[in-house]
């Protein structure tokens, strides 16, 4: 099966809520889920324990919830389906942005992995949904590429045969500055590859941020012994996996 294994649409719901709420990794208050929810918050309180025992999470009742690497894996999986799916209605059904959400909520616990990879592929590989303008995170499939990835499809090998990676991925404008990361992925097509190239930027390579411009600015980031800067949108699809320890 391409799935590991079934998870309830209400657990990914929650995991979904927290991922979003939270920021660099910050413990995400019960009250914060249960006002992003709609849910009582006794009745969060009873699931996010539920979660905790099942490794989604770590639990502290005055601190708050944390995502664990497994919850975390999940939560961006679910939330990537999902802003894939607006983007779908959005930009293909032509549905207006007020009943995106709503209508991707009720999709993406039925969107298969392999749906996934071929509503990617149809739509070009979007970086943004278009609701809030949030990232969409990158796949799990070990490709360094988007590029490689359409070749492996059209080539008529099944995606299944890929395997997934086991490390969470981080976009670059998502480190702290001076923190050293690996890039491990790179979304877009082959020019964007290209581009990015000829500056030096490859998988593999130690990559770090220096400064994120405030508004949408330039970011500067440091790699091969050189500083660059990259436009917002640029460095938003180059994907690392930190160091550890860092």
């Amino acid at each position: 099966m391409f799935n590991d294994k079934k998870i309830s649409p209400n657990i990914e719901e929650y995991l979904e809520a927290i991922y979003k709420i939270e920021k660099n990794g910050e413990k995400v208050k019960t009250t914060e889920i249960s006002k992003n929810l709609d849910i009582a918050p006794g009745s969060v309180t009873q699931m996010i324990k539920r979660m905790e025992k099942l490794g989604y999470l770590n639990y502290s009742q005055y601190q708050g919830v944390q995502l664990t690497e497994n919850g975390l894996k999940i939560a961006k999986k679910i939330t990537r389906k999902h802003r894939l799916l607006e983007r779908f209605l959005y930009d293909i059904l032509k549905l207006k942005k007020n009943n995106l959400h709503d209508q991707a909520c009720e999709m993406e616990h039925s969107l298969s992995d392999e749906a996934e990879v071929a509503l990617c592929q149809v739509l070009e590989h979007p970086d943004k949904c278009p609701d809030d303008d949030e990232l969409i995170p990158a796949c799990d499939l070990k490709f360094s590429s988007c590029e490689e990835c359409m070749k492996y499809r059209s080539s008529g090998s099944s995606i299944e045969e890929v395997g997934k990676r086991n490390e969470n991925l981080i976009s670059v404008i998502e480190l702290e500055e001076h923190q050293k990361a690996k890039v491990c992925f790179i979304r877009g097509d082959h020019k964007v590859l290209r581009r990015l190239l000829d500056m030096g930027i490859t998988t593999g390579a130690t990559i770090s941020l220096m400064r994120l411009a405030p508004l949408n600015g330039p970011v500067e980031v440091a790699i091969r012994g050189s500083k660059l800067a990259l436009g917002r949108e640029i460095a938003s699809n180059i994907f690392v996996e930190c160091f550890r320890g860092d």
